[in-house]
C-alpha cells in the first residue's frame, strides 16, 4: 500500500520559492504572499514550537515521548538498511509513526485520506472517514488471512497531522483501533511527539531520516536511489530493532 510517491505532485521541492508578491484584486501595489499558518493547538509539535517540556527519545526526525510500559521498535529497509518507521507497542496496541516532507503551501493529509482509502478498498477492505483528536481520520477494516486459511479483517486507525513543512502519519492497530478508552495513551504519544523537519529542500512526500536512539545525527541527506519507497500496510514489518522503557 505503498501511497507516497515521489513528485505525485510536482518535481520540484517544496524549497523552491514562491513568487515574492501576490495579485491584489483592489488595484494597490501586490504585497509579499504569505504561507499559510498551521494550526496545531494540542500537538503533534514542530521543533520551534513551545512544546510541553517532557522526556522524548531523540529518533532524529521525531521525538517521541516516554511512557512506562512501553515498547519501542525501530523498523528497517532490508535492502537499503534505512530506518523507515517507528512503531510503539503499548497495553496490546500499537502505533506506527512516520514522518515526511510536505509542500509550503498546503498541507497533503485531506489528500493522503483519500488515496489510502481507495488503496484498501481496491484491496477488499472498507474505510470510514471520521472526525478524531487530530480531526479528520480513517477507520480501516484491513482484510487478512486467518491461521484457518479463511480472509478476515483487522482494524486500524489512520491519523495524521499537517505541520509547517511536514507530515506527520499513524497507524493505530490492536485494541486501541476499536475502544476508545485504550486510545488514549498511544493518542497522547502521538500528541506529544516533536517533529524535526531541518531545512534541506525536500520533495513534497519524501520520508524524513530516522536513527537509532543516541546515534549522532546523519549529516546531509540520504540519495534518492538510497531511500525506500513508504509503505503505508501497518500489516507488513520488516526487521526490527527493540528498546524497552
Amino acid at each position: 500500500m505503498a501511497l507516497f510517491r515521489r513528485g505525485a505532485k510536482s518535481a520540484t521541492t517544496d524549497d523552491v520559492a514562491p513568487d515574492e508578491t501576490a495579485p491584489v484584486a483592489d488595484g494597490t501595489e501586490p504585497g509579499p504572499s504569505e504561507e499559510p499558518e498551521t494550526v496545531r493547538p494540542g500537538g503533534p509539535w514542530d521543533v520551534e514550537d513551545d512544546a510541553p517540556d517532557l522526556a522524548r527519545v531523540d529518533l532524529g526526525a521525531v521525538r517521541i515521548p516516554g511512557i512506562q510500559g512501553m515498547e519501542l521498535r525501530m523498523e528497517v529497509d532490508q535492502g537499503s538498511g534505512v530506518i523507515t518507521g517507528v512503531s510503539i507497542s503499548l497495553d496490546e496496541s500499537m502505533l506506527q509513526v512516520q514522518a515526511f516532507a510536505a509542500p509550503r503551501s498546503e498541507g497533503i493529509w485531506d489528500e493522503i485520506r483519500g488515496e489510502i482509502a481507495q488503496s484498501i478498498g481496491q484491496q477488499g477492505g472498507t474505510v470510514d472517514d471520521l472526525p478524531g483528536p487530530f480531526g479528520r481520520e480513517l477507520l480501516a477494516r484491513m482484510p487478512v488471512r486467518t491461521p484457518e486459511g479463511r480472509t478476515g479483517h483487522r482494524p486500524a486507525r489512520f491519523i495524521g497531522a499537517d505541520g509547517p513543512r511536514w507530515f506527520l502519519r499513524g497507524v493505530i492497530t490492536g485494541k486501541a483501533a476499536v475502544e476508545p478508552a485504550a486510545a488514549e495513551r498511544l493518542e497522547q504519544v502521538f500528541a506529544q511527539t516533536v517533529v524535526v523537519r531541518g531545512t534541506e529542500a525536500r520533495p513534497p512526500r519524501d520520508l524524513l531520516a530516522l536513527r537509532l536512539p543516541g546515534a549522532a545525527p546523519v549529516i546531509g541527506t540520504v540519495a534518492p536511489d538510497e531511500r525506500p519507497e513508504p509503505d503505508f500496510d501497518p500489516l507488513t514489518r520488516g526487521p526490527e530493532i527493540t528498546e524497552i522503557r
